[in-house]
């Protein structure tokens, strides 16, 4: 027998090895997949489903939708017809490429959505089939929103089509698919299919992790742990109720000003954003400034929090404020709050200020909303009717803390929901470890009544910014508002829009307001240590103009950290320097910063 013979005999058997190893793979991919879907069924099961075909009312709008399109026919003949002549050109294109042709240079086409990272495979572009599937898809989304953003219709019910329009273009993508997507086809060529038996499991084990519910990991989970990679800053628990605990963070000068700082960080997820890790820590920073620091930790509620408030939320906050004051012996407290955090701040410094209450020296608002008028993307889920849908889902006391997540996610899909679903899933890739990702995984969930008293107060009927807001009877007005008020907001937010941030300050008429624009966005924008020498911020002490856009006209622009702005604004109006306080020194320490309460993963439970 010759050596060719030898080695086609060897050729074959590798052959024959490989597809058996593909065969055995897809065999487990199979039964995994039964698994998942079984596990779905029992999920479904045990779920209380509303009746409602369309629980986030995006019905009305699209119905607003096709009456506007079709209410000028000739305009969308025309751009229709523009839509199908470049679908041509593009057809021609890939012809030739296909074949060879010297007319394959790239076509131009209008108003494309970005590719971005979904498409970096060089086969997108290189590969005259993926190539013109990709450009294909690209030229049909860019039309399908650009036909919406066009409609002459209600701005609200264009903001909440568009936001659906790009959500379902963006789950269309060829990259979502397997079989369109070249990387996935590659990798499961080259590893005969065992990328898919490590993503299926990675997909059984998120909807265990979620309880049926395909809870998609975007982070190792393993690599971090609250107290002891994050939320490290060194502190006490001084304090606790029912629905927060106090932390009080130890000395790190000789000296410390004598007016205290509480912080009041948002409950609808968990305070240790602004303390992820040394580097970041917003308030290991500002021990280092010579601050005593408090910060309160809001439970992670269930059933035990089915009776809390607004009205009682704010009273735990202003407890919170007696125990600072009692521990640190002053008569007045600054405080500074963020997002959501900054609404119920506005509230309770306008209701103690409307009653002569003089224990607040000044109130800090990091990207927090006062006017809801135009309340960023969040908006597109709050209307009558999708409460009445968040209603039905809090049904135990508490709105389910998948419900916030799943929300957050949806308004960037592309990045935080498809890329992990094609690498996690289809690649089985391992997510590598993001302190700032496993933060927006550690989710929380909310109160039933405060959550509904936020969404039907302030997101659709804009009470307080009105003057019409009443909290157990009494009113509370921004006018009452007369601490001196440091207001930042975040020129890349999409949560809390700088310019509706920015009106909301020029409400508080009888306060000295000073307004920053940071640089970014609604996390970056405020989490930004001076040391990491990122972003700006813009300044400007005449807030006079009506928009934000004539108040930036005028503005000062400064490099860097506005959290050193914020320092030189604060000790003005902090006092005489004073030892430094040993926390718990006077009423005692419960535990060990950070504590019980923001340890409670939803997940665990």
């Amino acid at each position: 027998m010759s050596d060719k013979t030898f080695q086609d005999t060897g050729d074959f058997e590798h052959i024959v090895r490989d597809r058996q190893e593909f065969a055995g793979n897809m065999r487990e991919v199979f039964e995994i997949s039964q698994e998942i879907w079984e596990k779905f069924l029992e999920s479904e099961a045990d779920e209380h489903h509303s009746p409602n075909p369309d629980p986030m009312n995006a019905m009305p709008a699209f119905t607003e939708l096709m009456t506007a399109l079709w209410s000028d026919p000739q305009k969308l003949a025309e751009t229709t017809q523009k839509y199908w002549e470049a679908q041509g050109r593009l057809w021609q294109h890939a012809m030739m490429k296909w074949m060879g042709g010297e007319a394959a240079e790239d076509v131009e086409m209008p108003n494309l959505p970005p590719e971005g990272k979904r498409f970096k495979h060089d086969e997108w572009s290189d590969n005259a089939v993926f190539e013109y599937i990709k450009q294909s898809y690209l030229l049909t989304a860019g039309w399908v929103q650009n036909t919406v953003h066009a409609a002459d219709m209600d701005p609200k019910d264009r903001k909440k089509a568009e936001f659906y329009a790009r959500n379902f273009v963006e789950a269309m993508s060829p990259a979502n698919f397997a079989a369109l997507n070249p990387e996935v086809l590659e990798a499961t060529t080259a590893e005969k299919g065992q990328n898919l038996v490590r993503g299926l499991k990675m997909m059984l084990a998120d909807m265990e992790r979620g309880k049926g519910k395909l809870l998609i990991r975007q982070t190792d989970m393993d690599a971090f742990a609250v107290g002891r990679n994050m939320a490290m800053t060194e502190g006490k628990v001084i304090w606790q109720n029912n629905i927060l605990q106090l932390i009080q963070y130890s000395p790190l000068t000789e000296e410390v000003y004598s007016k205290p700082l509480l912080m009041i960080p948002p409950w609808i997820n968990k305070y240790y954003i602004l303390d992820l890790n040394e580097k970041k820590s917003m308030m290991k920073w500002l021990v280092e400034q010579g601050y005593t620091v408090f910060i309160i930790s809001w439970v992670n509620p269930d059933e035990a929090q089915k009776d809390e408030t607004w009205a009682s939320y704010m009273q735990g906050a202003s407890d919170a404020i007696d125990r600072v004051l009692a521990e640190t012996g002053q008569k007045q407290t600054h405080i500074a709050s963020y997002c959501i955090g900054g609404t119920m701040a506005a509230t309770l410094t306008a209701a103690l200020n409307r009653d002569g209450d003089k224990r607040i020296a000044s109130t800090t608002f990091f990207t927090s909303l006062v006017d809801f008028e135009d309340a960023g993307d969040l908006q597109v889920f709050v209307d009558d009717k999708t409460i009445t849908m968040v209603d039905e889902q809090m049904e135990k006391g508490f709105l389910p803390a998948q419900t916030m997540a799943s929300a957050f996610n949806m308004l960037r899909s592309s990045d935080l929901i498809w890329s992990y679903v094609v690498s996690n899933y289809m690649l089985g890739k391992a997510p590598v470890p993001f302190d700032l990702l496993y933060w927006n995984a550690d989710s929380t969930a909310m109160p039933a009544k405060v959550h509904h008293f936020y969404l039907e107060q302030f997101y659709t009927q804009n009470k307080l910014f009105r003057n019409l807001l009443e909290v157990d009877g009494a009113p509370i007005r921004l006018a009452d508002i007369k601490v001196p008020v440091y207001h930042v907001a975040a020129k890349e937010d999409h949560i809390a829009p700088a310019a509706s941030v920015y009106g909301g300050a020029r409400g508080m008429v009888s306060a000295d307001v000073r307004f920053v624009l940071a640089g970014s966005g609604h996390i970056a924008g405020v989490v930004n240590p001076p040391a990491a020498g990122k972003y700006q911020y813009w300044t400007n002490k005449d807030m006079s103009p009506d928009t934000l856009a004539g108040w930036l006209e005028n503005a000062d622009e400064t490099a860097g950290s506005w959290w050193l702005d914020w320092d030189e604004w604060l000790k003005r109006k902090s006092g005489k320097l004073v030892p430094a306080r040993v926390a718990g020194a006077v009423g005692g320490v419960l535990e060990d910063a950070p504590g019980a309460f923001v340890k409670l993963r939803f997940d665990q439970r």
